[in-house]
């Protein structure tokens, strides 16, 4: 493949500085018809690949056959999830899909998990932050879509447990009718921002706000090794009274309750839609740059639903539909090469920092810990 103009080699930058950074090191049983014609008992709720159901068709048909589909904590304005939702329903309308708590936590899909084990309700699948992910290996059951291969391998835990889906680049979305852009950080901490600046969710639990320390701590001069200057400069921030604790959702940015937001670029510009005077800013310098992640249920109550459901995300149609709401999917660079992007969502992409930082395995899982012991006192 060429070299990629400067705005796509921003496009491609998460995966190409993820490679660099990133070393991841009540179930049924349904009936399938195997490839050679014979009808042979599939344990969907073990299945690692389409092939363990005889093919596709097989997949599908087990899938129908269950006939309900649990998500959780999928907003439908986040990164397009609406759309894909709608075109899950409409290709399989034998599949009921539940849309259970859109709104909550990464650790909270978790909890919901364990809390409604063995249950109907229970989740199938999960989109998780990466550091709630690496934290909860022992609830995911391995899977490895038919695209695998065209996954980047720091993107994928190496036996499907989990796989990182779609991502962007944390930003800066504010009202511009009521505040000047900020040029960098330190602006958020001057008194034209008192009571104005919320992040999305705790940063214990949720990717988002987890991600928002993480920028914080690159544009304070520190690294990934060390969250403790993002932590200070929030706890800077609740001490000059900037600090906004309200959890940011479409409609608390339409209000107004929350004028300027710490979010993923994707999910900042998606507020455009409710308010025409929201802009968006990547600050120059080092930008932190993140995947979320699939991963299926290990008990989930409809298993075959459940790795359906990682097929159709992983395909062409999909990916381009992550695109489309403003995200890079995982499968960006082989589907650029393969001629089966949508160009024209990718170059409305923003320009990014030419320096990009994403957390490895360690790095995030010492952040989740260090974030755990000082996080709530420091913002008290």
């Amino acid at each position: 493949m060429g070299p990629f103009p400067r705005r796509m080699r921003g496009v491609a930058g998460i995966a190409l500085a993820a490679a660099a950074a990133l070393a991841l090191t009540s179930c049924a049983a349904q009936s399938g018809e195997a490839s050679d014609g014979d009808t042979d008992t599939v344990d969907a709720a073990t299945a690692t690949s389409v092939e363990d159901f005889g093919g596709f068709e097989e997949l599908e048909a087990a899938a129908r056959e269950e006939g309900q589909l649990n998500v959780i904590a999928l907003p439908r304005d986040w990164a397009n999830y609406g759309e894909i939702l709608d075109l899950f329903a409409e290709r399989y309308p034998e599949i009921t899909i539940n849309e259970a708590s859109p709104d909550v936590s990464s650790a909270e899909e978790i909890q919901a998990a364990k809390t409604n084990e063995g249950l109907d309700t229970a989740p199938d699948v999960f989109d998780l932050g990466l550091a709630v992910a690496l934290q909860n290996t022992d609830v995911f059951a391995p899977y490895k879509v038919q695209t695998w291969d065209d996954i980047p391998d720091a993107l994928k835990e190496p036996t499907g447990l989990f796989v990182g889906d779609y991502g962007g680049y944390m930003s800066i979305g504010y009202d511009s009718s009521k505040y000047e852009a900020p040029a960098e950080l330190a602006d958020l901490l001057s008194a034209d921002y008192k009571g104005a600046v919320a992040i999305n969710g705790d940063p214990t639990q949720a990717g988002a706000a987890f991600a928002a320390v993480g920028l914080t701590t690159i544009q304070s001069d520190g690294t990934l090794d060390d969250f403790q200057p993002g932590i200070d400069f929030f706890s800077e921030m609740q001490k000059a009274g900037n600090l906004l604790k309200v959890d940011v959702t479409t409609a608390t940015v339409a209000s107004g309750e929350t004028p300027v937001v710490f979010d993923w670029d994707y999910l900042n510009a998606s507020h455009r839609a409710d308010n025409p005077n929201w802009e968006v800013v990547v600050f120059d310098g080092v930008g932190y740059a993140g995947y979320y992640n699939q991963a299926v249920n290990k008990d989930a109550p409809h298993p075959a639903a459940a790795r359906l459901w990682q097929e159709f995300l992983y395909s062409d149609e999909v990916q381009n539909l992550w695109l489309d709401g403003g995200a890079r999917p995982a499968r960006m660079e082989a589907m650029i090469e393969a001629g089966t992007i949508d160009q024209a969502a990718a170059d409305a992409l923003p320009e990014v920092p030419e320096e990009t930082v994403v957390p490895t395995e360690e790095q995030s899982s010492n952040a989740g810990t260090l974030l755990g012991e000082k996080w709530a006192a420091a913002v008290q």
